[in-house]
């Protein structure tokens, strides 16, 4: 079933580790299940990522995932790429502003440069975590057109595991119900209108810094190791 679950809360919230805390208790039934894995979005997604896994006592990894941004507006995302070679257009975006292939083919360059950046940068020597039969939480801090997320829903769809879950504290109605057609739940905490930003309902919201992503991977990657799923790591 595709569904969108809802906790009364009062906005905004105090920070991503609050987030985080509450994201992990609106996820309970996935609790100590050794099929669950929570991906990360770096930077933001990191820290709600990391409470969300404690929360409900699972592995945690990151999803890499870079957002297009729109020439001279590049907070508006005009589509997002992810490993695997996924791209995911706004089409709405794209033929409102009319940004040519060649705009889209020049970001994306740069993007993939910037993906593998970070991909080095965050894992160093650690594997990618096994996806195949195993239930994904998507951890993000928040979302606003959703194509991040949707990038990243598509590349996991290649890696065939039994269920993808799209976990957020918050985002706008219509990006819950467009991602809700891709992916098999979605655990959205509010969905505020009007929605303006994902910063606007957060009392401290500061930009992650790539230190602090690997202090956390670190974290969890020494507390929390790979479990074996029928007898293989």
């Amino acid at each position: 079933m595709r569904m969108s679950k809802k906790t009364v809360l009062k906005l905004p919230f105090e920070n991503r580790i609050q987030a985080g805390h509450l994201l992990g208790q609106a996820l309970a039934r996935y609790a100590k299940r050794p099929d669950v894995i929570v991906l990360a979005l770096p930077r933001g997604g990191v820290p709600v990522g990391f409470e969300v896994a404690r929360s409900i006592d699972a592995q945690l990894d990151i999803m890499l995932v870079r957002k297009l941004g729109t020439p001279g507006q590049e907070e508006l995302a005009m589509g997002a790429i992810a490993s695997g070679g996924v791209c995911v257009l706004n089409a709405d975006i794209v033929a409102a502003i009319d940004i040519s292939q060649e705009t889209i083919e020049a970001v994306a360059a740069t993007e993939r440069q910037e993906l593998r950046r970070r991909e080095q940068a965050y894992r160093g020597h650690q594997p990618p975590p096994g996806i195949e039969n195993r239930h994904v939480i998507l951890v993000d801090d928040g979302l606003a057109t959703g194509a991040s997320m949707l990038a990243a829903v598509a590349a996991l769809k290649q890696q065939k595991p039994a269920s993808i879950v799209v976990a957020v504290p918050v985002a706008p109605t219509e990006t819950v119900q467009r991602l809700q057609e891709e992916a098999d739940d979605v655990v959205c905490l509010a969905t505020p209108a009007p929605f303006l930003s994902v910063g606007c309902w957060y009392r401290e919201f500061p930009q992650i810094s790539d230190d602090e992503v690997k202090s956390l991977l670190a974290r969890a990657w020494t507390q929390k190791p790979p479990p074996k799923l029928n007898g293989k790591p």
